[in-house]
C-alpha cells in the first residue's frame, strides 16, 4: 500500500478523495495550478503531529490532514505534458478523475483517452458521455438502459410545454446559462435577453439542449459499482444548492416578479444537501443503477468502474413515484457530504464517503493483485 499514491486534480472533490485514501493507508498527491493551491499545501496538508483517535476504545488512528504532497503547475492543462506524467508515474500514481479534470483540460476527451498515460481509476472512455454534444452520449446510455429521461426537443420550434434550455455561458464556457420557455416565441424572447446581457453567445444558443421541464423533487443517486465483487452499492443521496436560484426562491412571489426585471436567475452549483428516500423508492433506484451498469458495459466496455451518479427528479405517477434522470455523472460525484445519508452505513455498519469507498476498492484490488480490473 505504501508504494502507491492516489492522485487528483486540486478542485471539485479532491479533499474527499484524499481523506478516504489516508484512512486506508494510501499516499496522496494533489495537482494544483499556481495561485490555487493553498487549500491543499497549507490548510489540509498532512502534519507530522501524532496520529489521533476519535474513539476512546478504538485502535484506529488518523493522521492530521490528508494531503501528503502537492504538485504545482503553471496551468492545469500542463497535466498532459510528458514530464509531468513521468513524475506521477514514478510515484506509482492512481489518478481519480472528477468533473474539474475534464473541464480544465478543455473537455479534450481524445487527449484524456490517448495522451494521458497515468493509470485512471474508472473507465476513461465513459467520461465523454457527460457531454451532450457528442455521440453516443448519456442520453443513448439511458435509452438503452430503459431509464426515464426528459423529452428532448430537436428544435426550439417543437417546444409545446414548459422546457428548460441548457446553453453554455459565453465567459465561463463550462457553466450553463439555463432559462425556461414554454413556446418558440418565449424561447426567442428569453434567448434575446441573455444575448444582450452577454451571458451567452449566438453560437452557444444554437447548440443549446432543450429538455422538457419535469416538476418533481431533485435527488442525486450516488452509486458505486465494484467490478471486483460484481455489486452495485448506493453510497448516498443528496440534492444541489445553486446560486442565485436559492436566494431567488426564498423571495415572495410578488418580489420575484420585481427582481426578474433586472436579475437573471442562474444555476451555478454552490453545494449539496443530504436527503433521504422513502424505502419504497430504493428498489426502483437500484434497478435504474443496475440497468445503467449493464448498458454501459455493452456500449463502453468494460463499463462503469467505481462511482457514478444519476441526477434525478422524483414525480408522483399515481399510485407510485417515478424516477426521471435528467443528468449523469459517469465519474466521482461532486458532493462530499453524501456520507451523511445512511445507505452505505446499512451495508458496512458505518457511513462512508465516496473517497473512502474508492480507496477501499483500490486496497482490495492491491491485496488480490487485481488492479487491471479497476484501472484503465
Amino acid at each position: 500500500m505504501d508504494d502507491y499514491t492516489i492522485a487528483v486534480l486540486g478542485s471539485h472533490s479532491a479533499l474527499d478523495l484524499c481523506r478516504g485514501a489516508k484512512d486506508l493507508g494510501l499516499k496522496t498527491l494533489v495537482v494544483t495550478q499556481k495561485g490555487r493551491g493553498k487549500t491543499y499545501s497549507k490548510y489540509y496538508k498532512t502534519r507530522n503531529s501524532p496520529s489521533i483517535s476519535l474513539r476512546a476504545n478504538s485502535s484506529q488512528s488518523l493522521e492530521f490532514g490528508c494531503v501528503d504532497e502537492v504538485l504545482e503547475l503553471d496551468n492545469f492543462a500542463d497535466l498532459l505534458h510528458k514530464n509531468i506524467q513521468k513524475i506521477m508515474n514514478f510515484k506509482k500514481s492512481i489518478f481519480i478523475p472528477h468533473r474539474s479534470f475534464e473541464v480544465y483540460l478543455s473537455s479534450d476527451y481524445e487527449a484524456i483517452e490517448k495522451k494521458f498515460k497515468v493509470p485512471i481509476f474508472g473507465n476513461r472512455l465513459l467520461l465523454k458521455t457527460e457531454e451532450r454534444s457528442v455521440k453516443p452520449n448519456q442520453y443513448d446510455i439511458l435509452k438503452r438502459a430503459r431509464i426515464n429521461f426528459p423529452k428532448i426537443f430537436k428544435s426550439p420550434k417543437e417546444i409545446d410545454r414548459l422546457a428548460i434550455v441548457k446553453v453554455l455561458q459565453k465567459k465561463v464556457s463550462y457553466e450553463r446559462g439555463f432559462f425556461f420557455a414554454s413556446s418558440y416565441d418565449e424561447f426567442l424572447q428569453e434567448g434575446e435577453k441573455r444575448l444582450k446581457s452577454g451571458l451567452i453567445s449566438k453560437e452557444s444558443l444554437e447548440k443549446a439542449v432543450i429538455e422538457e421541464f419535469i416538476v418533481g423533487t431533485p435527488v442525486n443517486f450516488n452509486f458505486f459499482y465494484s467490478p471486483l465483487d460484481n455489486r452495485l452499492e448506493l453510497i448516498g443521496t443528496d440534492t444541489r444548492r445553486q446560486t442565485n436560484l436559492d436566494g431567488f426562491l426564498r423571495l415572495p412571489a410578488s418580489q420575484q416578479l420585481e427582481v426578474l426585471k433586472y436579475l437573471e436567475v442562474t444555476f451555478k452549483e454552490m453545494g449539496h444537501i443530504a436527503v433521504t428516500l422513502p424505502e419504497s423508492l430504493i428498489e426502483d433506484a437500484m434497478e435504474a443503477g443496475e440497468n445503467f451498469v449493464k448498458a454501459s458495459k455493452a456500449m463502453f466496455p468494460p463499463g462503469v468502474i467505481g462511482p457514478f451518479a444519476l441526477q434525478a427528479l422524483i414525480r408522483p405517477i399515481f399510485p407510485k413515484l417515478e424516477i426521471v434522470v435528467y443528468d449523469v455523472s459517469p465519474r466521482m460525484p461532486g458532493s462530499p457530504g453524501i456520507f451523511a445519508t445512511p445507505y452505505c452505513g446499512y451495508l458496512y455498519g458505518e457511513n462512508m464517503s465516496m473517497g473512502k469507498r474508492i480507496a477501499l476498492e483500490i486496497k482490495k484490488a492491491l491485496d488480490s493483485n487485481s488492479l487491471d480490473k479497476i484501472l484503465t
